[in-house]
C-alpha cells in the first residue's frame, strides 16, 4: 500500500466518521428532545432556588440567594424563556402529540 493509497484511506474514513458525528449532534431528531429535556431540567432547577422571581413564597430564598452570583447569566435568560412561553402545560403537551 503506497502513501498516496493509505492517505486516501485515512481521509475516508475520517470523512465518514465525521460525517457520523455530525448527524449524531446536531441533524438527528433526537438531539431536539435532549436539549428540550436540558432545558426543562434547567428551569425547573431556576424555579426551586429562585420561586420569588413568579410570587410564590419560598422559605429557603436566603440561603438561594446566594447562588445569585453563580448563576446570574443563567437567571437572566430563565426568566426570559419563561415570560415568553405561552405555558408550561403547552409545551409539555406538545412532547406527546394531543
Amino acid at each position: 500500500m503506497t502513501l498516496a493509497e493509505r492517505i486516501e484511506r485515512f481521509r475516508e474514513t475520517l470523512e465518514e466518521w465525521l460525517r457520523g458525528l455530525y448527524h449524531g449532534m446536531i441533524s438527528h431528531p433526537a438531539y431536539e428532545k435532549i436539549e428540550a429535556e436540558a432545558e426543562d431540567l434547567e428551569d425547573a432547577f431556576m424555579l426551586a432556588c429562585f420561586p420569588d422571581a413568579f410570587g410564590i413564597p419560598s422559605p429557603v430564598s436566603y440561603y438561594t440567594a446566594e447562588l445569585l452570583p453563580y448563576l446570574e447569566d443563567e437567571y437572566e435568560a430563565w426568566q426570559r424563556r419563561l415570560w415568553d412561553r405561552g405555558s408550561v402545560v403547552e409545551r409539555k403537551g406538545h412532547q406527546y402529540h394531543f
